[in-house]
């Protein structure tokens, strides 16, 4: 029965980063589609990134004082920078070129260009040591071309359009101009979406690394919301300094992108972020980017009325094709996998016999090191 139990409790460990991740991505479908709806009323995406934040610190700050008052690391100057660095590169500067692109572009082609992601976030894991790389290997072969292709559907996606894809909820919308008559630029909109994931891919990357440092991810969430709140609002203000009226809010579709996304994307994404990508590596994280796309296509063709064209269609395609030659790559030789089953078994074998030698913990990957030392954070996944 003991062999039984520690073989279910092994196999839903390894489920939990996989469940983890699909929750995420229905989250931040849902996201794009408000986020979409309120643009399209007229809210300022700068004061959306700003009150966005702003609520995930309220919502995410109590659980980090409650849960990590004992494991909380002792916050130094470089962690510091790192943190002020964080909130700059996803809650100021990210997201404002995000929404902006959406905003001249449409949900679903935000979600399919969004899919730059992995392949931003690879080159950088790689160019900082963070991934195996050998010419040689067919799986690191598989990453590069993977990549390649990505980057080539994106382009294809931007600069190809093709016949309309004529559905019958969708033939009353505008192809040239949204709700709320701003008209559609998707050359603009396809840079700015771009440049957004590159500093998302940084992000990513760089709180991986300062996990490593600083292991409390309750914590890091809040202070990365808190840093971000007040520059973003620095930029917001600048941006909306003859428009008071654009910090207004009603109850409305603004007001629910505002709670929406600040609960479930930035108070709770950040975190579930955070503790995968400690068993996982920051590669995994980003890899399930094509369920986000398929599911904001399909809610953006009926809920937004959104026009979907043949030659964005196949972009799309091509773009998860290169993602998932990516992450076949990555599952042949991912030492952080390997890494935590052997750390779970020891665990397990631990627990049963009382008995076990200090080289089973040592022998444990970088990532799996960090998730045993801050105890909280083993039922959030």
């Amino acid at each position: 029965m003991s062999e039984d139990r520690e073989s279910v409790v092994r196999a839903m460990n390894r489920v939990k980063p996989y469940l983890a991740v699909v929750l995420l991505q229905f989250g931040f479908a849902g996201m794009a589609i408000v986020a979409k709806l309120s643009l399209n009323r007229g809210m300022s995406q700068h004061v959306f990134v700003v009150y966005r934040h702003v609520l995930a610190t309220v919502a995410i700050a109590p659980f980090a004082i409650l849960f990590e008052r004992k494991t909380r690391p002792k916050m130094t100057r470089s962690i510091f920078l790192k943190i002020l660095l964080l909130g700059l590169l996803e809650p100021v500067m990210d997201q404002n070129l995000y929404y902006t692109g959406m905003k001249y572009t449409t949900a679903s082609f935000t979600a399919a260009m969004s899919n730059m992601l992995p392949a931003f976030a690879f080159l950088m894991a790689w160019f900082l040591r963070l991934e195996r790389l050998s010419i040689r290997s067919k799986h690191s072969q598989a990453k590069i071309v993977g990549t390649l292709v990505t980057i080539g559907g994106a382009m294809l996606m931007t600069l190809v359009k093709g016949p309309v894809l004529d559905l019958p909820w969708t033939k009353s919308a505008s192809t040239h101009v949204d709700s709320n008559g701003v008209v559609q630029k998707p050359i603009k909109g396809a840079v700015m979406i771009t440049a957004g994931c590159f500093c998302w891919a940084s992000f990513v990357i760089l709180q991986a690394i300062t996990l490593k440092s600083y292991p409390a991810e309750l914590t890091l969430t809040a202070l990365i919301c808190i840093a971000g709140s007040f520059q973003g609002a620095v930029f917001a203000f600048a941006m909306e300094r003859s428009n008071l009226a654009a910090w207004s809010l009603n109850f409305d579709v603004r007001l629910l992108a505002v709670v929406y996304s600040g609960i479930i994307c930035s108070g709770a994404g950040f975190y579930i972020q955070g503790v995968v990508m400690q068993i996982k590596g920051p590669v995994f994280v980003t890899a399930f980017n094509p369920l986000h796309m398929v599911l904001v296509a399909i809610l953006g063709s009926f809920i937004l009325h959104e026009i979907l064209y043949l030659g964005r269609v196949i972009g799309a395609l091509v773009i998860v094709l290169g993602l998932y030659l990516v992450l076949w790559g990555k599952s042949k030789d991912e030492p952080p996998t390997g890494g935590s089953e052997k750390q779970e078994t020891s665990n397990l074998q631990l627990a049963n016999t009382s008995l076990g030698d200090e080289s089973a913990e040592t022998a444990s990957s970088p990532y799996v090191v960090a998730v045993t030392k801050v105890r909280p954070t083993d039922e959030a996944v």
